[in-house]
């Protein structure tokens, strides 16, 4: 189904194109060719990096703290920042409940260094600011997941 659409969007493309500015059919294929062998790679670093997590989340001994560090070291690794407090990043969090002027993190924000795009919005819940404080990020882990 998924090649059906791609082949019908592709063919719309290329008909799209002018006659001059059309690539040749090696060209074409060349480009296919290279855009499946990034697909597969992709996908080898994807299972190779659950395989990781597998192994830690198995270890003996295991904590959750310490399974925690490991996911968010897989995820810097890869390129992938995790925001746990909204300090002076609001913008990718949204506000799911409560009242009040201080906040509390429900979910942390993922956001993908390499484009800078929001892979998923953290979550705020509103709180009742006590006497003279600000924003509360509601966890003890390390802001932006680093320094695990």
């Amino acid at each position: 189904m998924m090649l059906a659409r791609f082949t019908e969007r592709a063919t719309e493309l290329l008909t799209a194109v002018p006659e001059e500015e059309m690539p040749t059919q090696t060209a074409v294929a060349a480009a296919l060719r290279q855009a499946v062998l990034e697909a597969f790679r992709s996908r080898e670093e994807y299972v190779a990096r659950m395989v990781e997590v597998d192994l830690l989340a198995g270890a003996p001994k295991q904590n959750a703290n310490s399974l925690r560090r490991g996911i968010r070291a897989a995820l810097l690794d890869q390129g992938v920042r995790c925001v746990d407090a909204p300090d002076g990043e609001h913008e990718l969090f949204v506000v799911v409940e409560g009242d009040g002027e201080a906040f509390e993190v429900l979910r942390p924000a993922y956001v993908d260094q390499a484009t800078g795009k929001l892979v998923l919005a953290g979550q705020l819940r509103r709180l009742a600011a006590p006497d003279g404080a600000g924003d509360s990020a509601g966890s003890d882990d390390a802001a932006n997941g680093e320094g695990m």
